[in-house]
């Protein structure tokens, strides 16, 4: 069983009405009218969110069942939080009701969230959602994947205040589920059009993404502003990447060329990290480094380019978001790098006395 039903793939106007119209007779007569039990509503809809008044086209064939509302604790707290949200602010409750609370299961809301964030004139709103829509439904991968990305958001980043936040408001989970989406295409063979969803992920949230580039789960776009990550990249799982982080090549060299990052890594803001080198489990990369060689396990690099510093004590940096180390480390490494200059200072004193 589908998380949609049959009957339930009708236009959303439609279904909007019906819906209404059931708050209505539940509500009773000495009750003040609420605002989805208002009788403007559904034109409101119409009239402010054009685009959600538009059918969803069903899906050619029968697709994966996904986790059932009781049994999927995710979409249950989405659901939930949009419910408090739109008691909050109500000017927001139709744009609520229309992105969540009108629809049956995670995977058609975020469908509807993206297909309204990445839609232009001639790649219409619409058509998104079906393709969305059809892939993440036969994909269970992705289904899993989605529910681990927007729990490493949550759990990870301090400013994502709930689930609800990330599926509406975060364009980095928004273009990571975006591209796993365009990679499911890239793997069926259809190309074009997964690079037309890359071509619309940088041009609406900054983020390029090849979709070929494989990214495993739990992961955190930290902002996304300016991540670009090449062709041939691996990204294991559980790791967290800051804005501007580079995953790039070294050149005009063809084949596998891009960089493989280990699981529970954590990489910094502006790090760039070049060419088909490995980047050990646990590893952590300081902001605004630039890494050319392979980075040891659970190791700490940083500079230009970039050098081991130091080792982490946790299994997966990226878990704990900890960019910093203690002064005691600091001052270890001063006190190294001073001597290394006096050591210097000493050999080019004594070289010049020798002539």
């Amino acid at each position: 069983m589908a998380c949609v039903s049959d009957e339930s793939w009708v236009a959303l106007p439609k279904m909007l009405s019906e819906r209404l119209a059931l708050r209505q007779e539940d509500r009773h007569d000495d009750e003040q009218p609420s605002f989805f039990g208002s009788e403007s509503t559904a034109y409101r809809l119409e009239k402010v969110f054009p685009v959600y008044a538009l059918g969803i086209p069903k899906p050619d064939s029968d697709p994966v069942n996904p986790a059932s509302v009781s049994g999927d604790p995710i979409w249950d707290a989405v659901r939930e939080e949009a419910k408090l949200e739109a008691e909050k602010e109500p000017i927001l409750s139709s744009f609520l009701y229309a992105s969540i609370l009108a629809h049956d299961c995670l995977e058609q809301a975020l469908g509807f969230v993206l297909a309204n964030r990445l839609q232009n004139p001639t790649l219409l709103a619409t058509q998104l959602m079906d393709i969305f829509y059809d892939v993440m439904m036969h994909d269970r991968d992705i289904q899993r994947s989605v529910r681990l990305d927007v729990q490493a958001f949550k759990d990870r980043d301090p400013a994502c205040l709930s689930y609800c936040s990330a599926l509406l408001y975060l364009k980095g989970y928004h273009s990571l589920q975006v591209h796993r989406v365009a990679h499911s295409l890239w793997s069926q063979g259809r190309k074009v059009l997964a690079l037309a969803l890359q071509s619309r992920i940088s041009e609406v949230f900054g983020v390029d993404i090849h979709p070929a580039a494989k990214i495993g789960e739990g992961i955190l776009l930290d902002h996304g502003t300016g991540v670009v990550i090449g062709e041939t990249a691996v990204v294991g799982n559980r790791v967290s990447l800051m804005h501007g982080v580079t995953l790039g090549g070294t050149g005009k060299e063809i084949g596998d060329r891009h960089p493989k990052v280990g699981d529970g890594a954590l990489i910094g803001a502006s790090a760039t990290i070049l060419g088909n080198i490995k980047i050990g489990q646990g590893a952590m990369i300081a902001a605004g480094s630039l890494v050319l060689k392979n980075v040891p396990p659970r190791s700490m690099v940083a500079g230009i380019p970039a050098k081991v510093i130091g080792y982490v004590d946790e299994k997966d940096p990226s878990l704990t978001m900890k960019h910093d180390a203690s002064k005691e480390f600091f001052e270890h490494v001063a006190v190294q790098c001073r001597d290394t200059r006096s050591a210097g200072g000493h050999s080019s004193e004594r070289a010049h006395r020798s002539t």
